[in-house]
This record gives structure tokens, C-alpha cells and sequence, in this order.
């Protein structure tokens, strides 16, 4: 029996700064109205025909890798989490194997939106322990910006998300003590309504039908939220999961080094650092800067975090998500 362990972290965002101010210019809104509700400050779009949903994740990807100290051949499995792929078939996972010049290693792809990261990294270690494979490379990248109604009529979602892409290799760990000690997925689809896109959709409305009605008032492809009920939902769900996590391991609030939570909205990141009664240097925020990059916000806050040393060996981290389907889980790592 093996450990999963993460040996390699990389994130990659466009330079393309977009202010609240910027998007006041395209809506009624300001920066006073999006930082009292969500945080934000400003986040990143791509420039149309400079990146995808697949080369942020490659280049996310070729900074882990070199991390990981491994050469790309050494990876013997793809996991890609994303809500927008470049493609609606096939997905970005064998356009990263392409990209990166790999062998022909199996490709697999998750829509598990805002937990897409988490899921992805319990897909991984599962497959790690059983022996199956030694290092897996997961990527969470969204390219949210092409797709937002951005006027008025969409503000209360498209002020929220930002493009970006977040990378780990997961490799193979004999010390038992340390790595990924478990991980906790749940699911709830009876709320699948409450934060979804709707159409395109083969069961209702497909594209075909969208162009032939080419109705304006159409709002049925661009993302919808009820955002109190979302938030209501959001703050139960972490807090009930994270403590899930810790119980499955025999651990306390008291013994986590560093929370990263999903980057949804820093009103709910403060709301369950107060329940846990967690400082601010057990707890890893940069929705300010970012938004919102669902899949990718993990994977991003995480690199970032390590990077700045806020990460040390031993140090018992906790990675926690929820989103639309509804979708949650949590992560337990001994760094």
C-alpha cells in the first residue's frame, strides 16, 4: 500500500489585468458594489486567440513537472477539471498529452466545476495507492471570460469569475506518515438548477436551436446563481466536510497548519475561518486578485501559498470545495 504525495505545484494566468473599475465601464456597477459582496478586486481574462482552457493548463502544467524534478515521460496518467474545455468533445486531457509531447497515457476528464480540483486529487491518490500508476498529472483551468453576459443584465455573476489554471503531479509516497492521508467527495443534485448553465444541452436546447430562434433576450447559455441560496448551502457543506476530514484522521482544528478553500467568494472563506476560529496565517485567500477560476482556484491558491513558504514540510493541510451540482469535498495532506 502506498501514499499519494504532491510533488510538483504550478499555476499560470493570463497578464491581462481586468479591474472593477474596468468593469464598471461595461456595466452598471462599481468597486465598492463587487468588494462588498464578494471580495474581488480585480481578476484575469484571456485575450481572445492568445490561451485556451488547454494551454493555461499546459504551461501550469510544464512549471510542476519541472518541480517534481521528473522527466514528462515519467507521467504515467492525466487528469483534467474543467467546466470549459476548448471543445465540447473530445476533452482537454489528450490535448494536454498532445501538447506536451507524452507518451500514450490515458487522459481523463471531470466536470465537477468548483470541486473539480478536489475530485480530481481523490481520483488520483486512489489510483496511486492501489499501485496502478506512480505520477499523475492533474490540471483545474477555466477560461470563464468568453462566456459571461457582460452588461448589466449578467453582473451578478460575470463581476465573480476570472480565466486561470492550476497544476500538481501526484507521485507515488512510501512514508505513510505523509502525502494525501484521505480524501471526501459528496454530491447533492437535487440543487443542480441553483448554479448551472443550462443550454447548450443535448436533453433541452442544443446549439443548433439557439441559432435558429437567435433570440437576444436568450439567457439560457450564459451561467445563472442564486447566489443566497448558494452561499446558505456553501457554508454548511465546508464546514460539515473539513470536519469530516479531520475526524477520518483522529485530528483537531487545532492541528491544521493551512486551509485552502475553494475560491468562491471571500465572504464564505471568512465566514468558516471565523467558525473554525482560525487566524488569518491558517487560512490562504487570493480571490481578491483572481476571482473566481472554479477548478483552477485550488491548484492556483495552493502554488501561490507554497511558493511564499506558508507551506512547510510536515504542516497539515486541508483543501476544501463546493459548487455547482451541488458538488463538495475536502482533502487531508501532511505536507
Amino acid at each position: 500500500m502506498f501514499h499519494s504525495k504532491i510533488t510538483g505545484l504550478g499555476f499560470y494566468v493570463p497578464d491581462n489585468v481586468v479591474t472593477n473599475e474596468d468593469l464598471s465601464q461595461l456595466m452598471d456597477t462599481n468597486d465598492e458594489w463587487i468588494q462588498e459582496r464578494t471580495g474581488i478586486q480585480e481578476r484575469r481574462h484571456v485575450i481572445r486567440g492568445e490561451d485556451t482552457t488547454t494551454t493555461m493548463g499546459v504551461k501550469a502544467a510544464k512549471i510542476a513537472i519541472e518541480r517534481a524534478n521528473i522527466d514528462k515521460d515519467e507521467i504515467d496518467f492525466i487528469i483534467f477539471a474543467t467546466l470549459s474545455p476548448d471543445y465540447y468533445f473530445p476533452g482537454p486531457g489528450v490535448l494536454v498529452q498532445r501538447d506536451l509531447g507524452l507518451k500514450t497515457v490515458g487522459a481523463l476528464d471531470i466536470r465537477n466545476q468548483c470541486s473539480g480540483f478536489v475530485y480530481a486529487l481523490s481520483i488520483a491518490d486512489q489510483y496511486i495507492k492501489t499501485g496502478m500508476y506512480k505520477n499523475i498529472l492533474i490540471i483545474g483551468s477555466e477560461l470563464h471570460s468568453h462566456g459571461l453576459d457582460m452588461t448589466t443584465r449578467g453582473r451578478g455573476v460575470s463581476v465573480i469569475f476570472g480565466d486561470g489554471a492550476g497544476a500538481a503531479i501526484i507521485s507515488r509516497e512510501t512514508d505513510l506518515s505523509k502525502g494525501i492521508l484521505s480524501t471526501h467527495l459528496h454530491s447533492e443534485g437535487q440543487h443542480a438548477e441553483e448554479l448551472a448553465l443550462i443550454a447548450p444541452g443535448m436533453g433541452k436546447r442544443w446549439v443548433t436551436d439557439i441559432i435558429h430562434e437567435n433570440d437576444p433576450n436568450d439567457e439560457s447559455y450564459f451561467p445563472y446563481m442564486n447566489g443566497q441560496f448558494v452561499f446558505k448551502n456553501a457554508v454548511v457543506r465546508f464546514t460539515e466536510v473539513i470536519n469530516e476530514g479531520l475526524q477520518a484522521n483522529q485530528l483537531e482544528v487545532a492541528d491544521i497548519n493551512m486551509l485552502i478553500p475553494h475560491q468562491a467568494n471571500l465572504r464564505i472563506a471568512q465566514f468558516i475561518q471565523q467558525k473554525f476560529r482560525l487566524t488569518d496565517d491558517q487560512v490562504y485567500n487570493n480571490i481578491m486578485k483572481y476571482g473566481n477560476t472554479t477548478a483552477a482556484s485550488i491548484p492556483i491558491a495552493l502554488t501561490e501559498a507554497w511558493e511564499q513558504g506558508k507551506i512547510k514540510e510536515g504542516d497539515l493541510v486541508v483543501l476544501a470545495a463546493f459548487g455547482s451540482g451541488f458538488t463538495w469535498g475536502s482533502a487531508i495532506i501532511r505536507w
